[in-house]
């Protein structure tokens, strides 16, 4: 399917016409096509209205009175006039994981195919074809912050383009470490992409429309609202192969994006925090309940997100001590050295079950290491060894 202008006028005027991800109008949409929703809504609860597939009553009369001032040509040309464009599928940059939307059901009555994109930035959505979603608590701890930025960063740096919603906390924390490593950021918004909010984050959200692009499915001009909150979750889902949520509480909007990842067959991966922390809450009933993935770091998403057999996650170190370079039988000596009160070599022997001779060479190499040291004519553990 191509995008013609026709196409284009007809959903930027359903885009506001209704609110985002109404799955009234999205389904409709679906159905019977976008000029045709719109030439029902047009015409009213009337007699043209009763044509193929019944337009519901309620979406009618909900956008009655924003038909009558609508002028989508007039709309699309002053969002070009401000770097604006709007996108719709036929579009080459239309990116096809939002079609995915079609099957993944309704969340709070919110859910479907965007009817269009509003977007402005120089990055095209068409190209975000390796991406992450970071996502967590607005009221992000020092960890939870440090955390998203390291995974964030390390991800973008390995151009994986990092998705989130420009909201306080771990949202800003990862488009920070990704704009900071050079890397493509996205942020998609619950207002208009004319709008800068939260206002004390309009430095960031320019920066990430310099360089790389802000989304929306609201009209420019519209305001943030809960409802659009809601919306916006299923498209930063949408757009990633995965979600990873770092600190979220029981009852958070980042598990509402979780959710949806997980109705759109995308890895969905949660970061541990403290087992005290109610900030992490939410995240520790989903990896108790096997919804999330646990991961501890960048390379750990890297691999789940990565094609089979590429990015596979260094084994960690494991912390080696001098007991580690030991032989097997040199260790059963060392267990039975006596940790106070020396005692002679025929006694270690005994506790250890080996042979004299093989004690004493023993007890001399870990006496060499450290380990051990002899105390009026005996043997115990020096302090190296106990600690």
């Amino acid at each position: 399917m191509i995008a013609t202008d026709v196409e284009r006028l007809t959903r930027a005027a359903l885009s506001r016409l209704a609110e985002p991800g109404d799955v009234r109008l999205t389904s409709l949409v679906e159905q019977l096509g976008a000029t045709r929703v719109h030439d029902l809504l047009v015409a009213g609860p009337g007699p043209a209205a009763q044509g193929d597939r019944r337009d519901d009553q309620g979406l009618a009369d909900d956008v009655a009175t924003r038909l009558v001032s609508l002028d989508p040509a007039r709309e699309l040309e002053i969002a070009h006039r401000q770097g604006i464009r709007f996108i719709i599928p036929g579009d080459v940059e239309w990116p096809t994981g939002l079609d995915d939307l079609s099957g993944a059901g309704a969340l709070h009555e919110r859910g479907g195919v965007p009817v269009g994109l509003w977007v402005r930035g120089p990055a095209r959505l068409s190209e975000v074809t390796s991406a992450v979603a970071v996502v967590g608590s607005r009221a992000a701890t020092s960890y939870g912050g440090a955390i998203a930025g390291e995974i964030a960063g390390e991800c973008a740096t390995h151009r994986m383009a990092v998705v989130s919603g420009g909201a306080f906390g771990v949202d800003i924390a990862a488009h920070r470490a990704a704009l900071a490593v050079g890397g493509l950021t996205v942020g998609v918004l619950a207002c208009g992409v004319d709008r800068y909010y939260p206002q004390s984050n309009a430095d960031l959200l320019r920066r990430i429309a310099e360089v790389g692009a802000l989304v929306s499915e609201a009209a420019p001009g519209c305001a943030p609202q809960r409802v659009r909150f809601l919306a916006r979750n299923r498209l930063i889902a949408a757009l990633t192969a995965g979600t990873v949520v770092v600190e979220a509480a029981s009852r958070s909007g980042a598990l509402n994006t979780a959710n949806w990842a997980t109705r759109l067959n995308r890895v969905v991966m949660g970061v541990p925090g403290p087992v005290t922390s109610e900030t992490s809450a939410g995240v520790h009933e989903q990896l108790q309940a096997g919804v999330m993935q646990l991961v501890t770091g960048a390379h750990d998403v890297r691999e789940l997100l990565g094609r089979s057999g590429e990015e596979l996650a260094p084994q960690r170190p494991r912390r080696r001590d001098v007991r580690d370079r030991l032989a097997p039988r040199q260790r059963q000596v060392l267990d039975a050295v006596p940790v106070a009160g020396a005692v002679p070599v025929d006694s270690v022997a005994r506790v250890a079950g080996l042979g004299l001779l093989e004690v004493q060479a023993s007890l001399t190499r870990l006496a060499r290491a450290g380990l051990v040291q002899q105390e009026g004519g005996g043997w115990r553990l020096s302090g190296l060894a106990r600690a």
